[in-house]
């Protein structure tokens, strides 16, 4: 029923050859002006070849210029900014030289590992301030004026507010991650917190920002950068990756429940192998969902903000690793997350804004790698999927499922 279709198999022996060809002409990461230690850690991590936005965003960032990348989710966003980082920190090391700001605090502990991972032969060290931890502990890794620090706004504000021992006063780099989330005006507003933040650091540096949607703020943004602003926009009517396969099932309200269930019943017994994360709207449907899973005896966890800390980690560590194969969260796991092992991404509920159902389906299908979407769309989301699909123009399939019950058992049948 749900397979992985590879595109290329399917292609004529000419379209082959052509695509061949291309990919001999297509850049290589010698070409973006990289020294050579870290053209080798890219090797070693398994990146051979830039991404679009690493191929136009990086040459501009060493040249000294602010930048302003909007790529799609999986694109490579990431690399695009540490790459250059890591360069120009290699010619000047000291601490602090970069600040990363970001929205979610598992979004900043990913970026941390990414500076490390290619930063390892410089000996990077860096510093991840965000909610949830120890202030004391914090303030004394800040103490000792690491290269790297990357943040959540609100944690690291508070820092600066409360003592006057941190210093920012000397960063090279300024970058806002996520920045249409950062920067949106809404349930969490980060303005006051970014404010505090951006009076303590130097006005002479490079601010870049990156972000998978294009926003109004942003737009203005880039009409007020000041330092030989480079804006690049990956040009696209579709707004998600080919590799992704977006389908929505029409779905009553009073049994999206068992819809649900079907659906990772039939899943889990095609593909085993296969991670699952599974979105809805609110912390109480999250729990009541993981509940619900567990009573089907599905290898259930749960991300929320209502979470301690230390508990969202564990979790995370343990859908990353196999350990559970289905992860329901909230949107603070639609943002930047990179799990390589997501296979599908499941909308409990349908997304109140385009940008949101982007970010969220942008869990799988990273990197080149395919994967499968599905929303659920009940009788009161019609006008919220047709908002969706007018933006992304890419559902591949609609269905719709009737459902009879009989002697206490439920047989779906399937409508296309």
């Amino acid at each position: 029923m749900f397979r992985l279709h590879e595109r290329a198999g399917s292609l004529p022996p000419s379209a082959r050859s052509e695509a061949l060809d291309q990919r001999r002409s297509s850049p290589d990461n010698n070409s973006l002006g990289l020294c050579e230690w870290l053209i080798q850690q890219c090797k070693q991590m398994g990146i051979s070849r830039p991404t679009p936005v690493q191929e136009k965003c990086i040459p501009a960032i060493l040249e000294g210029r602010d930048c302003m990348g909007c790529a799609k989710t999986g694109s490579g966003k990431t690399a695009a900014f540490v790459l250059p980082v890591l360069q120009k920190l290699s010619e000047d090391p000291y601490g602090v030289f970069c600040l990363v700001l970001t929205p979610t605090r598992e979004l900043a502990y990913q970026i941390a590992e990414q500076f490390r991972a290619l930063g390892k032969p410089l000996g990077l060290k860096d510093c991840i301030i965000v909610g949830g931890m120890d202030m004391v502990t914090q303030g004394l890794e800040l103490s000792k004026k690491p290269h790297v620090v990357v943040a959540t706004p609100g944690r690291l504000a508070d820092h600066i507010r409360s003592s006057d021992t941190i210093s920012l006063n000397r960063i090279q780099f300024l970058i806002l991650d996520e920045a249409d989330r950062l920067l949106e005006q809404g349930c969490t507003d980060f303005t006051k917190d970014l404010e505090v933040i951006l009076s303590a650091v130097p006005a002479k540096r490079q601010t870049l920002l990156f972000s998978a949607t294009l926003t109004d703020t942003l737009q203005q943004l880039q009409s007020i950068a000041m330092n030989r602003p480079f804006f690049w926009e990956h040009k696209s009517e579709v707004q998600t990756v080919e590799e992704l396969d977006q389908r929505f099932i029409l779905t009553p309200e009073k049994v999206k429940d068992a819809y649900l269930v079907h659906l990772i019943q039939k899943f889990q017994d095609e593909h085993d192998d296969w991670s699952i994360m599974i979105f809805t709207n609110t912390c109480k449907n999250c729990q009541i969902l993981a509940m619900m899973l567990r009573e089907f005896n599905f290898p259930t966890i749960s991300l929320h903000s209502m979470m301690k800390q230390r508990q969202r980690f564990a979790n995370l560590a343990k859908f990353k690793s196999n350990v559970f194969k289905i992860l329901i969260a909230t949107d603070v796991a639609a943002r930047g997350l990179d799990i390589p092992t997501v296979q599908v991404v499941i909308n409990h509920n349908t997304p109140g804004l385009p940008k949101i159902y982007i970010h969220r389906v942008g869990r799988t299908a990273r990197a080149g790698r395919n994967g499968v979407a599905i929303t659920l769309v009940t009788q009161y989301d019609i006008h919220l999927i047709s908002a969706i699909e007018e933006q992304i123009r890419k559902f591949t399939t609609k269905s719709a499922f009737c459902l009879k019950r009989e002697h206490f058992q439920i047989y779906i049948y399937t409508v296309l």
